[in-house]
């Protein structure tokens, strides 16, 4: 290079870029030599380097802080360019904006499903009072069905049990009674030695019929099952009442009565047998009709016939009564149930709704949080690094033709120079982020 070209090389490299009346000229000139922005902006970091790098004699460590001032100026310029930084930012602006509508949305969210969980609690403690009445209803039914509008008697459950009591012990003199005059009756041998109440009570009439044989043994056994029978169909009769039924309960007394009326015969013929004189009519009805015991054995079997059936009925009736109150407490402790398997089912669907509140408020903070940070990056300046890769190489590159052309020591020493000059050039890419993944870095502090 001849001394006219330096001379103009350093002709240019001296104007001023402060002045902005300069600029324009600096700019009119470019644009009449034919020259891009960019490959004079390039031009004006390579001169730089050339210049800079002729004042400090390529020092290679000085070099690091003429990289550091580089960096700065870039920073500065890219900040300036508004336009391009409108461009870099733009992705960072409808980001933004898609972070704020999806905060709407996921504030409406979390209202809704804060409506829905106080909602959820406010069923579930509607159910909780509802429990709390059935139980209290369950325990009063039985003293107030009528409050409840069920159609029992009141006290039913007593009634019942009492009733119940009653029936056992009569049930079991019937058929002690039966067992004892049936077979006094039919099977029987009396002598002169038998009392009345040893001929129609034997405490061993039982035994002694099975010892006879098992068609005797079976028939005392059994016949207390018939007037059973018979009480129990003066229930059944009696709950449908009409004429036809009264009927029916009519004949069953005449039955029970006549049967009664028989054993008590048989019985009375043996004991008027045994006391019979050659001067004694034959046993009929009419001297059965005069005898006491006679009258006795029918109506000990018959009247508590009678006493039973009306027992028996009573106790079915108030069963009745009692199955409605016992109905009523059923289908209200099925509510119960019913009522506490739903909160159950609540509670789970609370859980879940819980669980979802939580995520929303997490993804709300953190959309938050993003809307921050894009905030900072719209604030702050985007540098493109790539960018300043391809400037600052422009710039080592002018300080090392300097080295190359006005440095004068030996080959090996200045090849050392300019090593050290890349070393120190790709040291500063490092800090700057330059060599790294990404196309920019943003400065969240305005420069």
């Amino acid at each position: 290079m001849d001394t006219t070209s330096i001379k103009n090389l350093f002709k240019l490299k001296s104007i001023p870029v402060e002045t902005p009346q300069e600029e324009i000229i600096s700019k009119t000139e470019i644009d009449l030599n034919g020259e891009s922005a960019e490959e004079s902006r390039k031009r004006t970091y390579h001169e730089s380097g050339y210049r800079d790098s002729s004042r400090t004699s390529g020092n290679h460590s000085t070099l690091s802080i003429c990289l550091d001032a580089v960096y700065s100026k870039f920073q500065n310029e890219e900040k300036e360019m508004v336009e391009k930084q409108k461009n870099l930012k733009e992705s960072y602006f409808n980001e933004q904006k898609n972070r704020e509508t999806e905060i709407k949305a996921l504030t409406v969210s979390l209202e809704t499903k804060e409506e829905l969980l106080k909602n959820k609690n406010s069923e579930i403690e509607k159910h909780q009072n509802h429990i709390e009445t059935l139980k209290a209803e369950i325990i009063d039914l039985p003293r107030n069905p009528e409050k409840y509008n069920v159609k029992a008697t009141k006290g039913a459950s007593a009634k019942f049990w009492i009733g119940a009591i009653l029936l056992f012990p009569i049930s079991l003199y019937l058929i002690t009674f039966y067992i004892s005059t049936s077979y006094s009756a039919f099977f029987k041998s009396f002598d002169a030695k038998s009392t009345v109440i040893q001929s129609v009570l034997d405490a061993q009439a039982f035994s002694k019929a099975w010892n006879a044989g098992p068609v005797e043994g079976a028939f005392v056994t059994l016949i207390p099952f018939v007037f059973l029978g018979l009480g129990f169909l003066i229930h059944m009769f009696g709950e449908n009442k009409n004429w036809i039924n009264y009927v029916k309960l009519g004949l069953l007394f005449v039955v029970t009565f006549i049967f009664d009326a028989i054993l008590a015969y048989e019985i009375e013929s043996k004991l008027y047998e045994l006391n019979k004189t050659f001067n004694s009519p034959d046993f009929d009805l009419k001297i059965a009709f005069t005898r006491n015991q006679f009258w006795g054995i029918i109506f000990s079997g018959f009247i508590v016939y009678i006493i039973w059936g009306l027992v028996f009925d009573f106790v079915m009736k108030e069963h009745r009564e009692k199955d409605k109150i016992k109905n009523e407490q059923e289908i209200k402790q099925k509510n119960v149930l019913f009522l506490l398997e739903k909160i159950n089912f609540i509670k789970k669907e609370i859980e879940g709704i819980i669980e979802n509140i939580s995520t929303t408020k997490e993804s709300i903070i953190k959309t938050r949080g993003r809307i921050e940070e894009l905030q900072n990056i719209i604030d702050g300046v985007i540098i493109p690094t790539k960018d300043y890769k391809l400037y600052a190489s422009e710039y080592v590159q002018g300080w090392i033709t300097f080295i190359g052309e006005k440095i004068a020591v030996s080959k090996t020493e200045k090849q050392t120079m300019i090593d050290s000059c890349i070393d120190t050039y790709n040291t500063n890419l490092d800090a700057v982020g330059a060599n790294s993944d990404n196309q920019n870095l943003v400065y969240l502090s305005s420069l």
